[in-house]
């Protein structure tokens, strides 16, 4: 597999880009967010549009120094438009594999990212580098074979997520990557490893639950074009499992639960 297809899918765009503004430190990020103290250093590895970013660099203050990375110069440049004036916040373009620190950061994390990589141990590698001795290494992400939907959704969305995962797997990313993440961390030399469940639920009747659970209806007209150009899946396929699930998250849908484990290690050598 050419190393950058995974690259190449991962590339984020449509009604998605609208998914990062919305996120939030504490909604998102909740591990993060419970560790945090006051002038840390915290390297933030694939931050996107900033939103999370910018809550770590309030959460450790002014005496802190907080750098978020992403390797799409389009979501740099609205991260420094939307969060470029808060103290000790920056942004750069930088790749995962490539990292430009050494033992700088207290908290080196990501979030959503590791799924979408097809060398993830590399990358932890890479992460482990960045952060000082005892510092502390902080990943977040999904299996997303454990999602849970209620009732289910319709088959062609059903048909759409299969060849999702298939899409991704086909680049080598994977889909199960919450629950190996502890077994990395022990290979990179990460210890006291931490897990700790963050499991993404949304009920009906909750104030946001409509624009939650509307993301694989958002999936399908974002990646689908993407999935088709690379023969996975044709347009009516995707455009139908849009149209019907939207039709379900208004009529019929119940709750949904995405499976997300937080783990984190100390770097002590």
């Amino acid at each position: 597999m050419d190393p950058l297809t995974a690259q190449h899918r991962a590339e984020l765009s449509g009604k998605l880009t609208g998914v990062l503004d919305a996120r939030t430190l504490h909604a998102s990020h909740r591990r993060l967010a419970a560790i945090l103290a006051e002038g840390m250093h915290v390297l933030d590895i694939g931050c996107g549009t900033g939103a999370i970013t910018r809550g770590i660099a309030e959460a450790v203050g002014p005496q802190g120094r907080v750098v978020g990375i992403d390797n799409n110069p389009k979501l740099i440049e609205r991260a420094r438009a939307a969060h470029g004036d808060v103290p000790g916040l920056s942004f750069e373009c930088g790749d995962v594999y490539r990292l430009a620190y050494e033992k700088q950061f207290d908290v080196v994390t990501c979030a959503r990212v590791l799924v979408w990589l097809d060398r993830p141990a590399q990358a932890l590698e890479q992460m482990k580098t960045c952060a000082k001795i005892g510092g502390r290494v902080l990943v977040a992400d999904y299996n997303h074979e454990k999602i849970v939907w209620s009732p289910e959704p319709p088959p062609t969305m059903r048909s759409f997520y299969s060849a999702y995962l298939q899409w991704r797997e086909d680049a080598g990313m994977d889909n199960q990557i919450a629950d190996q993440l502890p077994e990395l961390f022990a290979q990179a030399g990460l210890e006291d490893i931490i897990v700790t469940p963050q499991h993404e639920t949304m009920q009906r009747g909750e104030p946001d639950f409509a624009s939650r659970i509307s993301l694989w209806a958002d999936t399908a007209s974002s990646r689908g074009p993407q999935m088709e150009r690379d023969g996975c899946i044709t347009a009516q396929a995707y455009t139908a499992a849009e149209q019907d699930y939207r039709a379900w998250c208004r009529e019929e849908a119940q709750s949904m639960s995405m499976y997300m484990l937080a783990v984190e290690g100390l770097r002590n050598a």
